[in-house]
């Protein structure tokens, strides 16, 4: 059912008015055609549907009211309804109004509105949806309200490429969700009500707005081979998980559109002089490794990894986060602030990877009032991964952070990163190896920050440098490190112990445990010589 040309609002919809019960009650009167629906038979059949393709639906009545690819009003459990398709649609692509059916099989795409809405307590199931976005200002993926009789959606895999959101649950209403997978949204959920996240049950557990939900799909796009369509995916966006090894080519301008994540088992492989440009999404982009998976950076000095948003301000896009099973103070199966990834084992020689020369601009985007993105995060990452040759620049909150763990890093490069350079709690024991720090933009936290128990790292060759002042290296509670030739200079304060003097003791320098904040050891050193790393200036 199409009209000539497909376009959205040229024609109006299939409805199905039914004698199943609805919030509205009996003989209620469609907002579409003024006719009537609702009863009190939930088996109620209005027939079957199989193997139907809609386009170009969604004429609109009024300033309120649009039809919809396929609306169903109180239609009972009786009816059949499977292998639908709807694409291009002006408004929803389906719609219930109450009523109990349930439909199979659907694929939903570049429908304005919301590819499935429902309301008026429909308590039917879907099972095995795939909804496609590729055109931007549609509403939803899914759009909910009313009261809540909990309908199911099994097997529920929505993909955008234009961003959006992706569930949206009004006033009370909520669903039992299993086997979701939501890929490229700017948003997972959303209750613009203030409704209970307890009404919403993903995968067994109250709904979770911080969780992308990005996981492999759910629904094989191949079932529904059947669908005539024009639309592909841009396979230069990267965005959704990896699954099995995945390398990336050199030669092809890649854009991280939304979030990418390397799932246990998977491996991301990125070639030598590759460049990624970061859509400027904050939060919503970013790449992580998951426990069990590897990314495999494969810059050289001569043709770095390059991944920056355009712009390379501040908070343009998340970051590189990275999950071990290396030791944390924290424990094993502990949740990260961010994504919501598990990180933390027994392993402190796990191994998720290598990272050589990598370029990263404009990371750090906020989460909350006390949360963001790093530059690099390594949680429990074991000393098995290898680190060297890294540049950060301009991120919105720490260049590199470590949480617990043992890997070790060699070379890094960190300019103007606005809250520490370089961060560590939760016990890690790892070693750096010749870093350079710039300040040159007033505001910044300091050169190091380190918190929490002391799992004496190791600080070899470390230069900081600021024309703007501020604190070069802050231990907090009990932390320490042992630190061989540092070099500060341009810091109005060297050295700070907050937390009631600290520890100044756990802090060795060149052999000889500080005594206080008034030591003065930070310019006995040699600065870092970084004149022949030439691969931090590589750009877009």
């Amino acid at each position: 059912m199409t009209s000539a040309e497909g376009n959205p609002g040229d024609w109006g919809g299939l409805l199905l008015c039914g004698k199943a019960t609805t919030t509205a009650g009996a003989n209620s009167i469609a907002e579409v055609g003024g006719l009537v629906y609702g009863g009190t038979d939930d088996s109620d059949s209005s027939g079957s549907i199989d193997y139907l393709t809609i386009v170009g639906s969604g004429a609109q009545i009024n300033a309120d009211s649009q039809y919809n690819g396929l609306s169903l009003y109180a239609v009972g459990s009786g009816t059949s309804i499977s292998n639908v398709a709807i694409i291009d649609g002006a408004d929803d692509g389906v719609e219930f109004f109450g009523g109990t059916v349930s439909v199979s099989n659907i694929y939903l795409e570049n429908n304005q509105d919301d590819a499935v809405d429902w309301t008026e307590g429909w308590n039917g199931t879907v099972t095995n949806t795939y909804v496609l976005h590729t055109v931007d200002g549609f509403s939803t993926a899914v759009e909910a309200d009313g009261a809540n009789n909990n309908p199911k959606l099994e097997n529920f895999t929505a993909v955008s490429t234009v961003g959006g959101l992706a569930l949206q649950f009004k006033k009370e209403s909520g669903a039992t969700i299993d086997n979701l997978s939501l890929t490229g949204y700017d948003s997972s959920l959303d209750f613009p009500d203030n409704g209970a996240l307890t009404n919403v049950k993903i995968e067994g557990e109250d709904a979770n707005p911080e969780s992308t939900y990005t996981t492999p799909p759910t629904v094989n796009i191949d079932m529904f081979s059947w669908v005539s369509t024009e639309v592909v995916v841009d396979p230069t966006l990267l965005q959704g998980t990896v699954e099995g090894e995945v390398t990336l080519d050199a030669s092809v301008e890649y854009t991280l559109n939304s979030s990418y994540v390397v799932q246990d088992g998977g491996k991301l492989i990125i070639p030598a002089g590759t460049k990624i440009t970061a859509r400027s999404g904050g939060t919503d982009v970013y790449i992580a490794v998951l426990q069990g998976g590897e990314i495999d950076i494969q810059g050289t000095p001569e043709n770095p990894v390059v991944i920056s948003s355009v712009e390379g301000n501040p908070e343009d896009w998340a970051g590189l986060t990275i999950c071990g099973k290396a030791t944390t103070t924290a424990g094993a199966g502990t949740i990260a602030e961010i994504g919501g990834f598990v990180y933390g084992g027994n392993d402190d020689t796990d191994n998720s990877g290598s990272i050589k020369n990598l370029v990263l601009v404009g990371t750090g985007a906020q989460i909350n009032s006390e949360s963001q993105y790093n530059g690099i995060s390594f949680y429990s990452v074991g000393s098995g991964t290898v680190v060297e040759n890294i540049a950060i620049i301009n991120g919105a909150d720490d260049g590199v952070e470590f949480f617990g763990g043992t890997v070790s890093a060699t070379n890094l490069y960190l300019e103007n990163n606005q809250d520490d350079s370089v961060d560590w709690t939760e016990g890690w024991s790892g070693n750096i190896t010749n870093t350079y720090v710039s300040h040159t933009v007033a505001g910044f936290s300091t050169a190091i920050e380190a918190d929490g128990a002391n799992g004496n790292p190791n600080i070899v060759n470390f230069t900081a440098v600021s024309t703007v002042d501020g604190i070069g290296l802050q231990f907090k509670k009990q932390s320490g490190a042992t630190i061989s030739n540092i070099f500060l200079d341009g810091y109005a304060t060297n050295v700070d112990f907050p937390d009631n003097g600290g520890a100044p003791a756990n802090v060795i320098i060149d052999g000889t445990p500080l005594t206080g904040p008034s030591d003065d050891v930070f310019s006995d050193g040699t600065a870092v010589d970084i004149s022949t790393w030439t691969w931090k200036d590589a750009r877009l």
